[in-house]
């Protein structure tokens, strides 16, 4: 069996392309979901602390001067730059709930038996366990 049809055997089996379409959806759920931390949860974040970008949250080991950005600070010295990490660990707090919402979900709907199920069998199924039962008599 040559390279291209292997490679082709392996790229056509449902799970790859079930993981495949996985990571697209994924992608792009990850760009939503950064949309909404950037747009929607940081302002009101900022505004309650007062601070609207977290990304110049530092602490300088070297003296500077106040306001110095980020990048500047960085030139100077040393600097623990915790302002992105606030930033990701939110991102990655809200991506979780969002993941963990809908594998809830998907584990109720899966629980869920009807109806007809719960009931007991139905007054065809009754008749025809009893023609059975007769039957092996």
């Amino acid at each position: 069996m040559g390279f291209v049809s292997e490679f082709k055997e392996f790229a056509v089996k449902g799970n790859v392309m079930d993981l495949a379409i996985g990571v697209i959806i994924g992608g792009a759920f990850g760009k939503i979901i950064t949309s909404v931390i950037d747009d929607l949860v940081m302002p009101i974040i900022s505004g309650l602390i007062g601070q609207p970008d977290f990304s110049n949250m530092y602490y300088a080991f070297k003296e500077t001067p106040a306001g110095t950005a980020l990048i500047d600070a960085k030139k100077i010295g040393p600097v623990f730059a915790y302002g992105n990490f606030i930033t990701v660990a939110i991102n990655f707090i809200l991506l979780a709930l969002v993941v963990f919402m809908m594998v809830r979900a998907i584990n109720k709907m899966k629980k869920e038996v009807p109806a007809e199920d719960a009931a007991g069998p139905s007054s065809t199924d009754t008749l025809l366990m009893e023609i059975r039962d007769n039957l092996k008599k």
